[in-house]
């Protein structure tokens, strides 16, 4: 430390840090938001530090906040309109130890890609932490190309689009290998929803022909080989012009394995999980108010869910992200009989976190730094915004979540921070918590309680995709 360093404003004590790439017992200090130095625990303060603020962490993880890299707030699909904005999504957040969320700006038909971004970038003041933020294309004209160079140019350098939802969001092929180029030539990378739209018609056209078309026959309305041909055709697309994609929500062995196999042979390719898809299983559908679990790609069978699962350690998964859907139980019940009409989606900002550490860390042995890579490191570092964010170390923001590993509590709705009334986890119990959540080293969540709801979100850019140190 020299006098023209930020001063040590607080100090989180006595915790063993867990960072991506490291492990162990240490202080961290911190100043103007940001962290500043880590040091051995106990170890003599550097002048002026004396006043500084203590946060007693003996006992307890410190992990850098996660970064929730699939985020829908107040999305719009059909008739419904999720039901959350950024200061109802991001407080939901930070009580699940998620301090980044990326949201989407996804249009409708005749709309603008960069028109629907920069109205979402504006939003992100209202959180209560950052967000970063994917745009969308839904049909390519003369005009996307500069679009979205003026986007990249902007740090938005990630676009969603879906292979599904005709007449929609759909994009077709032509659309998603121009915007691939684009995006190759300017730092970005697609994302897109993989899910074959002609085989879910076809699978929707049988399903009515049965009568079961309802939420109880969810599974059957979108196969597994809708998603798994989806993700073949993408990963030609990417590979015939040397451009990077991140393949959402994947939920099968099969699909994941395809990804992996490109990658083995030079394909830049990255697989998400999503949360319920590791934890859920098709047997909600065959139970009591299916339609509460109605979500694209659908729960898959349990012995499908505990293979997707042994992938978090091999490295075959890049990240795992919430797929935040807010919508509420009038919206899920509206038209059970029909799922084709139903808000397809789970809120699950919130339970991230504490379900996958519950399952995978206390349950399943997944190591902590697997964990943090999973949830924070390898979000940030796909969106362009490590390490900012998803690290622990000198120059990160101090976003920075004190979890107690052994706390042992049960999911309610009535007990979480969602803008909905229902959890797909209603009365799981689940061993790990986050206690407290600093946001840019300013404390907003301390013994399960909201100790500061001061709207300090800031969007953040992202940076060039650096080629050469993408993940493999």
């Amino acid at each position: 430390m020299n006098g023209s360093d930020p001063e040590i404003e607080m100090i989180v004590r006595g915790g063993t840090v867990v960072d991506a790439s490291w492990s162990g017992p240490a202080d961290v200090l911190i100043g103007g938001g940001r962290v500043l130095a880590l040091s051995a625990p106990g170890a003599p303060l550097p002048p002026g530090a004396e006043d500084a603020h203590v946060i007693d962490a003996t006992g307890r993880l410190v992990l850098p906040g996660g970064v929730d890299a699939h985020c829908h707030v107040g999305y719009t699909s059909g008739e419904y309109t999720s039901l959350d904005g950024y200061r109802e999504c991001t407080t939901a957040a930070v009580f699940g130890g998620t301090t980044t969320i990326v949201d989407f700006a996804i249009p409708q038909r005749g709309e603008r890609t960069i028109d629907v971004a920069h109205r979402q970038r504006e939003l992100a003041a209202e959180g209560l932490c950052d967000s970063a933020l994917h745009a969308s294309v839904i049909e390519w004209d003369d005009t996307t190309a500069e679009q979205l160079a003026q986007l990249c140019a902007e740090g938005i350098v990630t676009v969603k689009m879906f292979t599904t939802y005709r007449g929609e969001t759909m994009a077709d092929a032509d659309t998603i290998l121009n915007t691939m180029k684009v995006l190759r030539d300017h730092g970005g990378m697609a994302v897109v929803h993989c899910e074959e739209n002609a085989i879910i018609e076809e699978d929707q056209r049988r399903s009515v022909e049965r009568s079961e078309i309802d939420a109880a026959h969810m599974a059957a309305t979108r196969s597994e080989l809708a998603e798994l041909a989806a993700v073949s055709e993408v990963v030609a697309l990417a590979e015939s012009v040397d451009a990077p994609v991140y393949l959402v929500h994947q939920s099968t062995p099969a699909a994941v394995e395809l990804a992996a196999a490109a990658r083995r042979r030079g394909v830049r390719v990255y697989t998400e999980a999503v949360a319920h898809h590791l934890v859920l299983d098709d047997a909600r559908y065959r139970g009591e108010n299916p339609e509460r679990w109605v979500c694209c790609p659908p729960l898959r069978p349990r012995a499908t869910v505990d293979a997707l699962g042994t992938y978090l350690a091999k490295g075959e998964i890049t990240t795992v992200s919430s797929d935040h859907c807010c919508y509420d139980l009038e919206q899920k019940e509206a038209h059970v009989e029909d799922v084709r009409e139903m808000p397809n989606g789970l809120p699950g900002v919130e339970t991230r976190l504490p379900v996958l550490f519950s399952r995978y860390v206390n349950g399943g042995g997944l190591d902590l730094r697997r964990f943090v890579e999973l949830t924070a490191a390898n979000p940030a570092k796909v969106n362009g915004i490590y390490p900012r964010k998803g690290a622990l170390m000198p120059g990160s923001d101090a976003d920075i979540a004190i979890w107690d590993p052994a706390e042992v509590w049960t999911l309610e709705a009535a007990k979480l921070h969602m803008a909905t009334d229902y959890t797909p986890y209603e009365g799981h119990e689940v061993t790990g918590r986050p206690t407290t959540v600093l946001v840019r080293g300013t404390v907003v969540v301390d013994a399960g309680e909201l100790v500061d709801g001061t709207a300090r979100g800031r969007h953040v850019p992202s940076a060039p995709l650096d080629p050469a140190a993408w993940l493999v």
